[in-house]
């Protein structure tokens, strides 16, 4: 009897930490207004490299000319390599940049980024390149 009931706490701690994974993930629509599209342009802080999504920091002047740092969520390793993309090779710390994507919903300077535009004029997707991100055809961002 007694490798059932170690199987059983098996079974407990192994749904405990699994559900904290699941739990921390979230919709786009939770965080993001697919109605408030933003384009910003500034020089990149930092960025992370993380699962589920990586983030990076945008140093952007508002309209008085104040220095505000924006957060930008996308996806993640696997599917930015696949666009290829290149850690510290195709966007870096220092960059000036051009981020293309959906507000926070609270208005904070923090988005849902889609397109990026490099320092060399090159266009490439850190997030989702159709649709708001929650699996739609139609395009919420105008791409000029």
């Amino acid at each position: 009897m007694a490798a059932p009931k170690a199987h059983v706490g098996i079974l407990i701690a192994a749904s405990i930490l699994c559900g904290t994974t699941v739990r921390a993930h979230h919709s786009f629509g939770a965080e993001y207004d697919a109605t408030r599209p933003v384009t910003v342009t500034g020089v990149v802080t930092k960025i992370e490299w993380t699962n589920p999504h990586c983030h990076f920091y945008v140093d952007v002047a508002d309209e008085q000319g104040k220095v505000v740092n924006w957060k930008f969520e996308g996806y993640g390793i696997g599917p930015l390599y696949r666009n290829g993309w290149k850690r510290d090779v195709t966007m870096k710390a220092g960059d000036r940049i051009t981020v293309t994507g959906w507000r926070a919903r609270d208005g904070g300077p923090w988005a849902h980024s889609r397109e990026i535009t490099l320092p060399n004029g090159q266009k490439m997707f850190f997030g989702p390149p159709v649709g708001t991100g929650e699996g739609g055809n139609a395009p919420a961002v105008e791409v000029k």
